[in-house]
């Protein structure tokens, strides 16, 4: 049995979209399956778990949508242990390509329906479980921009969701201010001035695509911290096509630091966000928690899961 967890609202309706083309090609296959609509992260996490509580056995929790639906109900699936799949219908999808998830669906969908799971880690902190990144400073406000403007929707509509962060980046260039920065990663403090940004990672990219850590593994135990520091705005500016390739992290101003657990405190306050969402604007105290979910993805060696043989070949349920 497979629980499908559509957000209705993600990259402006495709959630919708495309889980009528997901409907179709189960039906089509037989497979068996009950679906969850969700509107907002707050309903998502409870609602979940409530779901996978009604039976003993799932094969996954599907989601379609994009990283913000999949961040909200991380906890859910911790809990239950019941393997995350994702059908990519978001703005950003950095979790899909971080575990080599299609984003065309159909092609998803099989990854979603096949039998290699992958043990990835979790990112704890702020009071939440994070699976990309948990950013903050000048990327953070960009998300922050983007996520309160009219920009955003436009570009979902028009499936060019990674132009709504280029966009945000060059609004948000205009007015923030770098201050100086405190991070300790593993006991170790280190001290930047005219910090711009620290982003503590679990996967190689957030934003659409953007490969800030592009050495960042979700299944290796350690947090990957890059932190942005020392630069004028024109030098910041000329940072980010090179994150579009991961060159960014042989320059001067750009710092790399990799460890179990990193604190992030800025001497003023300064947005995080966590898989995209909102962390708030306090200091940061982020740890990585081996093993704590079970993806289904294309990159983990060929496992079985516990019903897959049998959920192919059942009859339709729900949806």
């Amino acid at each position: 049995m497979y629980l499908f967890i559509i957000n209705r609202r993600s990259g402006g309706g495709a959630g919708v979209r495309t889980w009528h083309k997901v409907e179709g090609l189960l039906q089509d296959r037989q497979v068996r399956y009950e679906t969850l609509f969700t509107h907002s992260a707050e309903e998502a996490e409870a609602s979940v778990l409530e779901a996978l509580q009604q039976h003993e056995e799932w094969n996954a929790a599907v989601v379609i949508g994009g990283d913000g639906t999949i961040h909200s109900i991380l906890g859910a699936l911790k809990r239950s242990g019941v393997p995350l799949a994702v059908i990519p219908a978001g703005s950003g999808n950095d979790t899909a390509r971080g575990f080599g998830i299609p984003l065309e669906p159909r092609a998803a969908l099989e990854a979603a329906l096949g039998e290699r799971c992958f043990s990835a880690d979790l990112l704890s902190g702020a009071g939440t479980l994070t699976l990309t990144a948990v950013a903050s400073g000048f990327d953070a406000q960009v998300a922050e921009n983007v996520n309160a403007s009219r920009y955003k929707r436009l570009c979902n509509a028009i499936g060019a969701g990674q132009l709504a962060y280029i966009i945000g980046i060059l609004h948000t260039l205009i007015t923030f201010k770098p201050c100086r920065v405190s991070v300790v990663c593993d006991g170790k403090e280190h001290t930047y001035d005219k910090a711009w940004l620290v982003s503590v990672c679990n996967l190689p990219s957030y934003g659409g695509g953007l490969l800030i850590c592009p050495q960042a593994e979700a299944g290796d135990g350690q947090l990957d911290v890059c932190v942005v520091h020392g630069c004028s705005r024109g030098q910041l500016l000329r940072l980010f096509p090179t994150v579009l390739k991961g060159r960014h992290v042989s320059l001067p101003f750009v710092s790399m630091l990799r460890g179990r657990s990193a604190a992030v405190r800025f001497a003023e306050a300064r947005h995080a966000i966590g898989d995209g969402e909102s962390l708030g604007a306090e200091a940061l105290a982020v740890r990585c928690e081996p093993g704590a979910l079970r993806v289904l993805s294309p990159l983990a060696s060929s496992a079985a899961l516990p019903g897959a043989d049998a959920a192919a070949s059942s009859q339709v349920s729900g949806g």
